[in-house]
């Protein structure tokens, strides 16, 4: 399944709204960027690496080449993509615990959106709507966004011991050292594979591990 690459999962889901509706969440969205305390819920999921809305116009789907007709379509769409780390279900439940208005406000005006509660037709709408990846490239495949945030602490704070300590007698540096550890503990992370969440992501560890059958 090439939606997952190690911890983290890739979703695209894009839905049809209707073309004279399309201005509201352009407002909506440019709202939500100017006033960040509005996606306070959805910021202090750190499962996720980022999340995006993108309106699409009806007349506005690029062509491949000048040759290929012009698409005449019905609807605008709205495109929602992200790559979070853990399974499709917390994903989505966390969504809807962290901001179930602010999804109602962003699908509100998409075709047939139930709204965000109760979970089971909202899972139905998101799964219905959403476009598996055909290629999915991550860098860090083996780390979650928590381990790279600790990653960048953990280096910080090595630099800066190198910096303080490097030239102490053996005695304060192993007190600096042991205090380093202790103060970083929290920010080892586990370089490896999260449990198997479906069959598919066990699949997806075994390719990556050349694991036998």
């Amino acid at each position: 399944m090439s939606n997952i690459a190690g911890k983290a999962y890739a979703m695209n889901v894009i839905t049809p709204i209707r073309w004279y509706m399309t201005w509201i969440n352009k407002l909506i969205f440019k709202t939500a960027l100017s006033n960040p305390s509005t996606l306070k819920g959805l910021v202090t999921l750190s499962l996720i690496h980022y999340a995006r809305w993108v309106i699409i116009p009806r007349d506005g789907f690029p062509r491949l080449d000048p040759s290929q007709p012009k698409e005449e379509l019905n609807y605008s769409y709205m495109l929602f993509f992200s790559n979070f780390n853990g399974s499709w279900d917390q994903y989505v439940d966390s969504f809807t615990f962290a901001i179930p208005s602010g999804l109602d406000l962003f699908w509100k005006w998409n075709v047939r959106y139930p709204k965000s509660v109760p979970l089971t037709p909202f899972h139905n709408y998101i799964r219905h709507n959403q476009i598996d990846t055909a290629h999915y490239y991550n860098a860090y495949p083996m780390a979650s966004s928590n381990d790279v945030k600790s990653a960048q602490k953990i280096k910080k704070a090595l630099i800066n011991f190198n910096t303080a300590s490097a030239d102490k007698p053996p005695e304060e540096f192993l007190n600096d050292y042991n205090k380093l550890l202790n103060d970083m503990q929290h920010h080892f992370g586990d370089m490896k594979p999260t449990p198997i969440v479906s069959l598919s992501a066990d699949a997806v560890r075994k390719r990556y591990l050349q694991i036998p059958e």
